[in-house]
């Protein structure tokens, strides 16, 4: 399906907002190409397009509001979209809450959309199946994966004049692989917006020798030890944490960052010197659109500096009850590193444990973001600089907090999308101290 132009949307959407007889309306009209090829036991399972554009009407008679979506766009559709808003707004109880629509805002473009990415088609998607069946085959070993790729608009529009077009692109690709008696597992995870970035190869063939390594897996005592945790093993993590930077939570006594007494830690050291993250809209490998969903333009914004807690999500109701200036929701993540590979922290440790993959996380005490899961999909024994061998799953209950405490190393940080949290993210491998296993797994 052809995506809607930037002339066609801004048709549509003042269209609608000069049929709106409500005090206000606001307009967000998107549309989305996916596609899509699974595998799983060394063949292809599934494989198709989903193509669709949507539009949501959102309108307030004071402070009563009501929405309504659709996919159709000829005037008759436009128009009965909007009454079926306005009608539910008559309908609806005054919103508390209620926030009008924000003033003409300026949204300098970020770098979202990649014309190679966009390009992609059928024939790439089997290629990047194929290349990873023909691969396991030859080794005895079998392969299940899915692979996903977007190109998509996104607008947004209201009765103040602002307007808002861009296109964006990314994909997606997992790959388990497993030897054929099932006791050994490996697992690779790559996203990108630009598939030029994207080797589908070198990620099939990290899963390969994560699989081949796992095999004959040795029980290692629960306790605490120096972890090398790879990207996807900390993004989910790091994830949980970085949701909490919200004010309004920290101020009412729900996050780590809320204060005996009331208030928030914003200015407080609580992590190591070596953690810095930031939000950065423009930033070429994890670049997001350059509003967020209350329309409001985003920015650079240092969430943590030198280990300080520096910014907090601040939404337009919040901020107005707190008397401050709004602060946009981040969209992405981004966390400083060094030149360092995986490799390299392995190499600089003397004991130690190598995880791929945590998984099935689930929060414990948001107080102090205590969350426990499960290592998955190979986890190795480090001595003396080296892989020595596989070792047995384990159970970890364990705080971000802490461990952004306990860092001895980071290494080079790459594109993870996050399974758990709303955001792209830049993260590194790291390794860390005195991480908390706390009982084994017999899963592989």
């Amino acid at each position: 399906m052809k995506l809607l132009n930037q002339a066609e949307v801004q048709a549509i959407t003042d269209k609608v907002l000069r049929l709106s007889k409500a005090d206000e309306c606001n307009v967000q009209l998107g549309g989305s190409n996916t596609g899509n090829i699974r595998f799983a036991r060394n063949a292809v399972s599934t494989a198709g397009s989903v193509s669709d554009t949507q539009m949501a009407v959102s309108v307030a008679f004071g402070k009563k509001q009501g929405i309504a979506t659709i996919n159709e766009f000829d005037d008759a559709s436009l128009e009965k979209v909007v009454r079926r808003a306005e009608d539910l707004a008559r309908l609806a109880p005054e919103n508390p809450e209620f926030m009008s629509a924000v003033a003409k805002q300026s949204y300098p473009a970020t770098p979202t959309f990649k014309e190679k990415t966009a390009a992609i088609d059928p024939d790439f998607r089997a290629e990047v199946a194929a290349y990873t069946i023909e691969a396991c085959r030859k080794k005895n070993l079998v392969a299940a994966g899915f692979f996903t790729d977007n190109s998509s608009f996104s607008s947004i529009a209201n009765s103040n004049g602002v307007f808002g077009y861009q296109q964006e692109t990314g994909l997606d690709f997992t790959c388990t692989v497993r030897t054929e008696d099932g006791r050994g597992s490996g697992w690779v995870k790559r996203s990108a917006g630009d598939a030029a970035r994207f080797d589908a190869r070198e990620a099939a063939d990290v899963a390969i020798e994560k699989a081949l390594r796992s095999v004959n897996a040795k029980a290692l005592e629960p306790g605490r030890y120096t972890v090398i945790l790879e990207p996807a093993a900390t993004s989910d993590l790091i994830g949980n944490m970085l949701s909490g930077f919200d004010a309004r939570q920290a101020d009412e006594g729900r996050s780590f960052l809320s204060k005996k007494g009331g208030g928030n830690r914003l200015g407080e050291k609580l992590f190591d010197e070596q953690v810095n993250i930031w939000a950065d809209p423009w930033n070429p490998e994890v670049a997001v659109l350059p509003w967020d969903g209350s329309m409001l333009p985003r920015q650079r914004t240092e969430v943590i500096k030198n280990g300080r807690v520096n910014a907090l999500e601040y939404s337009r109701f919040w901020a107005q009850k707190q008397k401050l200036a709004p602060l946009a929701s981040h969209g992405n993540m981004i966390m400083a590193g060094t030149d360092k590979s995986t490799a390299e922290l392995i190499a600089n440790t003397k004991k130690g444990v190598l995880v791929t993959r945590t998984w099935y996380i689930r929060m414990v005490d948001p107080q102090s973001v205590l969350l426990t899961g499960l290592t998955r999909d190979g986890t190795f024994y480090i001595e003396n600089g080296k892989i020595m061998y596989p070792i047995k799953n384990f159970r970890f209950n364990e705080s971000p907090v802490s461990m952004l405490n306990n860092i001895e190393e980071i290494g080079k940080p790459v594109v993870i999308a996050g399974d758990e949290v709303p955001y792209q993210m830049l993260i590194p491998p790291m390794k860390v101290r005195d991480f908390n296993f706390t009982s084994l797994s017999d899963a592989v």
